[in-house]
């Protein structure tokens, strides 16, 4: 008999005894996802329904029975937990953090305010925790952190996303290891958010245009983060027919059609989202609009749409919005594979905004020319959603020092005429959240003596040290059979055949994770390229190692899936099987027990295609120690003693580029394998006479102490205020109070661009230097300048000098403006200056002129550079 299936589904939400309605509160704000006190209580509620909710309080309620609520409300001692909790919430929320002692610190130094008055960030994923699963990696682990240290820094920041109906995919494993995926369907009743009421009661919605007869629209709903909101919309609305209610079924799923309505409704429907939020809650108006990755770029387009021809706009001309919408705009750049860059036709782009599209009123061919590939080596079909963003936005970031050189690198082509080092893309380079990621176990550890892990770490014995670790070894490894278990049930073996799952995994073997997304650059079989050699290493019987393994291949990429099946097929041999573990459906929940778990973390992504990659943050946070190839935050942060790097064929100087990846990875997995056996593995296993491994401990005290404060998202958020938001809310307020300084920057823009045909350096003489130069001298430098029309105070000259190599090319290039000297007929001007020599060596320089305006973030913002 086939199963009877509901054609709707919704979710029956509990009436909570009086004395226990502050759950209501406490569920609804996700702020319980990092506050082990508040997760407590809800244990307290029904221990084992707590188990079975997957640490969800909203199912949890649900599923506590009438009966044992009231029990509870009769429990004196179990209400002043809960007022407790939740007075400690109500602090939270009200008092000052610190962005607001920033405000008044910089109030009382009587100083202007550069500080953003509020910042709306955009993001296609938010990973906050597993009960919301809106993620599917690194992405949106890092958009969750985002939001959770905005939070906890009081900074006032709006999050807006899609919630998808089926969120990502949940992943499970065939008999033979192909991945599988399924997508259960998610209730929002039934999740930890509310909707956006109107005045009226109704939930607020936003609609757009698109192709048809009916508009696109979507509800919008809040989670509560804390302190912040994040808004999020869906279509599953029965006010749309059901290719619209559709958009919003699933992340990073369906045609290039279907991914093209998602951004539309995330940038477009977004703004409009926001506006109703900043209108029904009386919340300030962003004055900083953070596009994290292009999938949110269309916000750009709809701000410009707003200050030109919506209903009760400043009426403003394209060139002057543009401007504006420019000033407040950051956009933040995640990936060094142009693969990953979605790029649309321009057809379909056209489609979308022709007419009274989605943005009725603005042109469309100055939608499409701004993400049009129009530079060597693009392609002029295509609509580049990254472009785009760096076009709409006037400061730019990669997320780590190298990554931000990548980006200088791929991106070039926007700003033809100047060296990659001077590209307008700085970085940021990300950090995580460490009430999320870190181990209940080392906070209390720290609290024994009174101060933050990274200041109690030299006074907590090594015994101490390792007693923990035993612990949270002990718990990944509880986790991972029973995850291990599940999913031989689920590939089809019996019970009686799983009694080995009892012993698989040992907590007191050396324990090495890896886990993340499985795009073919992360190499998540580079550690199989010997098979033998790994078997030696996990079977060693003095000194064995064991590896927990997770990762979820795109739907759509059958080679990751491939990979999958090898490390899966590998791992089920019953040699090995107790030291080797796939778990499938790597999440949120199964990463909170791994990160402290694991004695080592390792990555071994091709170089330099990690932009970042937050996994060994969280590791060390815990006192795991990294093993991984130097690419991104690695790179910048390996010292020597806080853990491995692996020898990669690629060091940077492209002396590797000849090798083919297969050459590569056989060397590569060769000196993974040696420092395992050679170093890794002898440093774990050699310890006193307690078994305490101390040349061990002193490396995990030194990675606390010197990756601690700098991999924390607190360090992270302070610099995207300090770089980014701050400098980007004061440009957006000097061209938005009257809008005048936007219409005259626009002016002087069109102006230089035409102009600048006619400006040439004419000529260079230089002097002042004895016959032999020597440290401490002095080069004068005179140039003639052409300037056709322009003045001189829209140009500044500089000369640029450096080092010069057997080509002449210049390298360490620093520059040195020169001062205007004398006009003449014509446009000539003579500039003047001079150029101390502060190094010996060789020596090199030139001369360039470039547009110069005080509301220019940087140099290069035009494009625009005249060499002699």
């Amino acid at each position: 008999m086939l199963p009877v299936r509901a054609i709707r589904r919704f979710t029956v939400r509990p009436v909570l005894p009086e004395k226990l309605s502050q759950l209501s509160d406490l569920a609804l704000n996700l702020r319980w996802s990092w506050s082990p006190e508040t997760q407590d209580v809800f244990a307290a509620l029904d221990p084992e329904v707590w188990r079975a909710s997957g640490h969800d309080p909203v199912k949890t309620l649900g599923a506590v029975s009438p009966a044992r609520l009231d029990e509870l409300a009769r429990d004196k001692r179990f209400v002043k937990r809960l007022q407790l909790a939740h007075a400690d919430l109500e602090d939270y929320l009200g008092s000052d953090r610190w962005f607001q002692k920033q405000v008044k610190g910089r109030g009382r130094q009587g100083g202007d305010q550069d500080l953003p008055r509020a910042i709306a960030y955009f993001s296609s994923e938010y990973g906050i925790t597993s009960v919301l699963p809106q993620y599917s990696g690194g992405l949106g682990i890092l958009a969750g952190d985002h939001l959770k240290t905005a939070s906890d820094l009081g900074i006032p920041l709006i999050g807006v996303g899609l919630l998808y109906q089926m969120g990502y995919f949940r992943q499970s494993l065939s008999r033979e290891g192909w991945q599988q995926e399924s997508y259960p369907v998610l209730d929002p009743d039934g999740l930890p958010i509310v909707p956006l009421r109107e005045a009226d009661g109704a939930q607020a919605t936003v609609e757009i245009a698109v192709p048809g007869d009916h508009p696109m629209v979507a509800r919008v709903w809040i989670a509560h983060v804390g302190r912040v909101p994040l808004l999020l919309l869906d279509t599953d609305t029965e006010e749309n027919p059901q290719h619209l209610r559709e958009v919003t079924d699933r992340l990073y799923g369906g045609t290039t059609e279907h991914r093209l309505q998602q951004e539309l409704l995330l940038g477009i429907g977004g703004v409009r989202a926001v506006r109703a939020y900043c209108r029904l809650t009386d919340h300030p108006a962003p004055e900083v609009f953070h596009c994290n990755e292009g999938h949110a770029g269309f916000l750009g387009v709809e701000r410009i749409r707003e200050l030109t021809v919506a209903e009760g706009g400043p009426g403003l001309d394209l060139d002057t919005a543009l401007e504006v919408t420019r000033a407040g705009s950051v956009f933040t750049t995640h990936t060094p594979v142009p693969a990953g860059i979605d790029r649309f036709p321009r057809q379909l782009v056209e489609q979308y905004f022709g007419g009274q599209g989605a943005a009725p009123g603005v042109p469309v061919d100055r939608i499409l020319a701004l993400g049009a590939e129009d530079y060597q080596g693009g392609d002029p079909g295509v609509f580049n959603m990254a472009v785009m963003g760096f076009r709409l936005a006037q400061r730019a970031n990669g997320v780590s020092q190298l990554h931000g050189e990548v980006s200088r690198g791929m991106f070039n082509g926007l700003w033809p005429a100047f060296d990659e080092a001077e590209v307008p893309i700085t970085s940021i380079t990300n950090g995580v959240h460490a009430p999320t990621w870190v181990g209940r176990e080392v906070f209390e550890l720290a609290d024994q003596h009174g101060d933050d892990v990274w200041a109690a770490v030299d006074k907590v014995s090594g015994k101490d040290l390792w007693a923990t670790k035993r612990v949270l070894r002990d718990q990944l490894i509880d986790d991972a059979r029973r995850r291990l278990r599940a999913s031989w049930l689920e590939r089809g073996a019996a019970p009686a055949e799983l009694g080995w799952i009892d012993g698989a995994l040992d907590p007191d073997v050396l324990t090495i994770g890896f886990a993340r997304r499985v795009p073919s650059y992360k190499r998540l079989t580079l550690m199989l390229r010997d098979p033998a050699r790994l078997k030696r290493l996990l079977l060693d019987p003095e000194r064995p190692v064991q590896l927990v393994i997770a990762g979820k291949s795109h739907p759509a990429d059958d080679g990751g899936k491939q990979l999958i099946q090898q490390i899966v097929r590998f791992a089920d041999d019953p040699e090995v099987r107790h030291r080797i573990a796939f778990l499938p459906n790597y999440d949120i929940a199964m990463a909170q027990p791994l990160y402290p778990g694991c004695d080592v973390w390792l990555n071994n992504p091709l170089r330099p295609y990690e932009a970042c990659g937050t996994s060994g943050m969280k590791a060390a946070l815990n006192g795991g120690l990294n093993l991984s190839i130097l690419d991104g935050w690695w790179d910048e942060w390996y010292d020597g003693s806080n853990g491995w790097a692996i020898p990669s064929a690629d060091d940077g100087s492209g002396a590797g580029a000849e090798l083919d990846n297969g050459r590569r990875d056989d060397l590569e997995a060769g000196a993974l394998y040696d420092l395992l056996e050679k170093d890794v593995a002898p440093r774990f296993y050699d310890v006193d006479a307690d078994g305490v491994p101390l040349r061990w401990i002193e490396m995990v005290r030194h990675t606390l102490k010197s990756l601690g404060p700098k991999v924390l998202s607190t360090r992270m958020l302070q610099e995207y205020v300090e770089k980014l938001y701050s400098p980007s809310a004061v440009a957006s307020r000097a061209l938005n109070d009257s809008f005048d300084g936007a219409r005259e920057l626009a002016g002087w823009k069109s102006r230089v661009r035409h102009g600048w045909g006619e400006v040439r350096v004419d000529h260079v003489e230089s002097g002042g230097l004895p016959d032999v130069p020597e440290i401490g001298a002095s080069l004068e430098v005179h140039a003639f300048v052409s300037l056709g029309g322009l003045d001189p105070a829209d140009v500044q000259v500089q000369v640029v000098h450096g080092r010069v190599g057997a080509d002449d090319s210049l390298t360490d290039a620093t520059t040195t403006p020169l001062v205007l000297g004398e006009s003449y007929e014509g446009g000539r001007h003579r500039f003047d200056g001079h150029v101390p020599l502060s190094r010996a060596g060789s020596f090199g320089y030139t001369v360039r002129v470039l547009p110069h305006h005080a509301d220019l973030a940087s140099p290069a913002e035009l494009g625009l550079v005249a060499l002699a």
